[in-house]
């Protein structure tokens, strides 16, 4: 894996592995957002290169860790049906906003499941004490708006490709960057 010319010389790399978004999809939801959170106080709304299913969050790690965690993702991923997701909800954080979904036929959950198990024997990843919940993260926050804005019009989102990004903190916020992508195999 060739890793892109703004990682050169850096030990450690922020990553993470996630579900893509069709263009479809987050050409809808960068609408609905814009409606729904314009003109919002301390609301920063994540533009449409920012818009995905976190599967599983890695942190800082070491860049000779990127082939294989790449391998990992490829390997759930060749056994891991296109997943459909709709979107049933927002829900608050501390410090995000975002769009709860449900998983038609539990495929999105069966993916992340087999990926968090390859990376924590790869030793690479530590799974959360609380269930893995599809969602798609819309805005940030430093104080909790406590909004409630209407669930957006979506057709089932299918995704059927996954990627291992990297993270780069910004005063602006964080930058992603997909290192390399996979498409969804399994039938």
């Amino acid at each position: 894996m060739n890793l892109p010319a703004s990682v050169g010389g850096r030990e450690r790399l922020r990553l993470f592995c996630a579900l893509l978004l069709p263009g479809r999809a987050v050409e809808t939801l960068s609408r609905w957002q814009a409606d729904a959170f314009g003109g919002a106080d301390g609301v920063r709304v994540l533009g449409p290169e920012k818009l995905h299913v976190t599967l599983a969050f890695l942190g800082h790690r070491a860049v000779v860790e990127l082939e294989a965690i790449a391998a990992e993702l490829g390997a759930a991923a060749r056994t891991a049906p296109p997943a459909t997701l709709e979107v049933k909800g927002y829900r608050e954080t501390r410090s995000v906003g975002m769009l709860v979904c449900e998983d038609e036929g539990g495929r999105a959950t069966g993916l992340a499941v087999d990926l968090h198990e390859r990376l924590e024997r790869l030793g690479v990843y530590e799974r959360e004490r609380r269930e893995w919940l599809p969602h798609i993260t819309v805005i940030r926050f430093r104080e909790r708006p406590r909004l409630q804005p209407t669930v957006p019009e979506l057709e089932p989102i299918v995704t059927s490709e996954a990627a291992v990004y990297m993270s780069v903190l910004r005063p602006s916020g964080a930058q992603y960057e997909v290192l390399q992508s996979v498409a969804l195999e399994g039938s």
